[in-house]
């Protein structure tokens, strides 16, 4: 029987092969041709060249594109963090009725595609007066990175034992002082994940971007206003590659941070 478990499955790891490739294979291009000696992306390649990485130091409308992202980027990490710790707590320490609906209810922006969101939005808050700015993207931004963080920590907080936080609690302290010495430490790597996740969520996202940017645009916005012009496109392929070098990164650490997390419990 063990053996039969122990027995790899081709057909399992062929499909996952086949998977890989059909979704980064595509994707790999985009630094391929950051190197490309044309403006023009085309096979084969006219040579090699750093010249499109070099211009990018001298363009400052990119620059400004890349801290508008980074700012909101921070923000909505840090808010959707906080409110999934908020969120988590309150699902895993807490009886209530209605537990599922309410997760259920967290967990939609995961499911309702985002350009639903964006055009609700849109109609609301010009129906209030709200002019459009950084504040209206984060906004955007935060319904869609409030599902990942909840989704990163809930498993943290139903991973340790609660009866360290009741023996914390036995011990006299407070319910704020239990979660900063008790609840916190354990729950860090979690946290950590959720700001990473959430940082790299927001900063690649457009849809949202798209609808809600006044005139601060993001670095995605700015990139897609540049693809009209043939001119600016090796520039914009050189830093489409440096994020997705960057994003990957972020992803991998928050995706290690979290498994330590679980495996340190464990």
């Amino acid at each position: 029987m063990s053996s039969y478990i122990k027995r790899p499955n081709r057909a399992l790891q062929l499909y996952a092969v086949l998977f890989l490739i059909v979704l980064y294979v595509p994707v790999l291009f985009i630094p391929l041709f950051s190197f490309n000696d044309s403006i023009y992306v085309r096979f084969p390649l006219q040579g090699f060249t750093l010249q499109w990485y070099g211009e990018l130091w001298t363009r400052e409308p990119v620059w400004n594109a890349l801290w508008n992202s980074v700012k909101v980027g921070l923000v909505v990490s840090v808010i959707s963090t906080v409110l999934g710790v908020m969120a988590a707590r309150a699902i895993t320490r807490t009886r209530m009725r209605g537990k599922g609906a309410l997760v259920t209810f967290i967990m939609m922006p995961l499911v309702i595609p985002g350009i639903i969101f964006g055009v609700a939005l849109l109609v609301l808050l010009s129906r209030m007066g709200v002019p459009l700015s950084l504040y209206t993207v984060g906004l955007g931004h935060l319904i869609i990175c409030l599902p990942f963080a909840v989704a990163t920590l809930l498993p943290r907080f139903e991973g340790f034992d609660p009866s360290m936080e009741e023996a914390s609690a036995d011990l006299g302290e407070n319910g704020w002082w239990t979660f900063w010495r008790v609840t916190f430490p354990m729950v860090l790597p979690g946290i950590v994940a959720s700001l990473l996740l959430t940082f790299t969520i927001s900063f690649d996202e457009f849809i949202m971007a798209f609808f809600l940017t006044g005139t601060d645009p993001t670095l995605p916005m700015y990139i897609w206003g540049q693809l009209r012009f043939p001119k600016e496109f090796p520039s914009v392929l050189a830093m489409a590659a440096l994020i997705l070098f960057v994003s990957f990164a972020l992803v991998f650490v928050a995706q290690w941070i979290g498994r330590k997390g679980l495996e340190d419990q464990e």
